[in-house]
């Protein structure tokens, strides 16, 4: 299956559409960390996390993660774990909060965006995540939770996103 982002604003795959959110400054094809833009390009994808005391099961092939309260993803670019999860260890502001207050990583999907090889500051924390006002985020494509759910339900291993 694609998914593909067009318009900016909106989302295919199959016989639906959807409206979505991206990055403030657009799309990019030479993305780097903090540009808050989303990457061009054709992107295969990761995990599924989401927050199990706010969402209590979703169905999707895509492999499964619970977010816990100590879990990150770095978001600096010459640490060696560099655009990948973490565990919290310290308060400071080398990484992003996956549990978080608002409701915006109470489900998400990793976009496998500079992963093989990850290459430092091309950027970071690509995620297909939930919005509740469309605002334009800070590289990541936002959807509402029930478009969200429709979209997971159909993603699998061999899933594509193609952002123009």
């Amino acid at each position: 299956m694609l998914i593909q982002i067009k318009k900016s604003t909106t989302l295919y795959f199959k016989n639906y559409k959807f409206r979505c959110a991206i990055g403030k400054n657009g799309i990019k094809k030479n993305k780097i960390e903090g540009d808050k833009a989303t990457p061009k390009g054709t992107y295969s994808l990761g995990k599924l996390y989401f927050r199990a005391d706010r969402i209590k099961s979703i169905k999707t092939k895509l492999p499964l993660k619970i977010i816990k309260k100590n879990m990150g993803w770095c978001h600096l670019p010459n640490d060696k774990k560099y655009n990948k999860e973490i565990k919290i260890k310290n308060n400071n502001n080398t990484f992003e909060k996956l549990y978080r207050h608002d409701h915006k990583y109470d489900a998400l999907i990793v976009i496998n965006y500079n992963v093989s090889p990850t290459l430092f500051n091309k950027g970071s924390a690509i995620f297909i995540h939930l919005t509740k006002n469309y605002k334009p985020t800070a590289g990541c494509i936002a959807l509402k939770l029930k478009d969200f759910i429709v979209l997971a339900k159909f993603c699998n291993k061999k899933t594509k996103i193609r952002i123009n």
